[in-house]
């Protein structure tokens, strides 16, 4: 029986829908192979240790999410074949030599639409119209990369970006959302990063309690709003599809694909 190693630096959420693509590829849990998963909850300083754990398990592979994880797994094995899901620029992040021939033992996709933040912000528009100020909620523990295009985009629109960074292990977004209506801002953007997923139920809150409208990823589409939205991951097994979800101040929920 295979073994295949799993380690995502949010919570275990997603990769139900990870399994779930897996078994339609006729990849079944308990039958043909055998899932190890260690979920870091935003808590970046284990991701070495599960590392080292599913290394001396002698895992036939090991499946990762974000650019963060590859680089603590890749620092724990040279031989063991890593793919990665959610990594914005492998080139740029030091993770593939090119697109076409990644190199060594990583290797993945890459989902990454540039025009992903201004869809997201234009679709925000589309509610508020009057939108000029917005926040972005970022995770301190990893790269910059996603909040400085997500600004850009704000920009290029003619708004007035805000980003905040909270950081684990105990990260305050009350303070954040505080630090939010302090300068005004009308609505909120969720960065696809661990801290945020791993507490996508008390961001979710909150923004309903700041009646704040707010963009969250697909990872988080559970966090959406009273009907809690049915995860869509199922694709990450082979692809994952652009699909967003929004909260708005009054509980209801939409879906926007692009």
């Amino acid at each position: 029986m295979k073994r295949i190693g799993i380690i995502v630096a949010g919570s275990a959420y997603p990769m139900d829908g990870f399994k779930s693509g897996l078994r339609d590829l006729g990849w079944v849990e308990g039958e043909g192979v055998h899932f190890e998963l260690r979920a870091a909850e935003g808590q970046l300083q284990l991701l070495p240790q599960f590392a080292s754990e599913l290394v001396s398990l002698g895992v036939d592979l090991i499946a990762v999410i974000g650019a963060v994880t590859v680089r603590a797994v890749r620092q724990a094995t040279t031989t063991i074949p890593i793919v990665f899901a959610v990594v914005v620029e492998p080139i740029g992040d030091g993770l593939a030599a090119s697109l076409e021939h990644p190199g060594g033992n990583v290797t993945g996709v890459t989902i990454f639409d540039p025009r992903q933040a201004t869809a997201q912000l234009q679709f925000l528009r589309v509610i508020k119209p009057e939108l000029e100020r917005v926040a972005i909620l970022s995770d301190r523990g990893v790269s910059d990369c996603m909040s400085n295009l997500n600004q850009e985009a704000a920009r290029a629109l003619q708004m007035r970006p805000q980003v905040i960074r909270v950081e684990a292990p105990s990260p305050d977004y009350e303070k954040a959302f505080a630090a939010m209506e302090q300068e005004r801002a009308e609505a909120l953007i969720v960065l696809e990063e661990p801290i945020n997923q791993a507490c996508r139920m008390q961001i979710a809150d909150l923004a309903a309690a700041y009646r704040l409208p707010t963009v969250f990823p697909i990872s988080m589409l559970d966090a959406g709003g009273p009907d809690r939205l049915r995860n869509k991951s199922s694709r990450s097994g082979a692809e994952h599809g652009p699909l967003y979800g929004s909260y708005l101040p009054r509980g209801q929920t939409r879906r926007l694909t692009y």
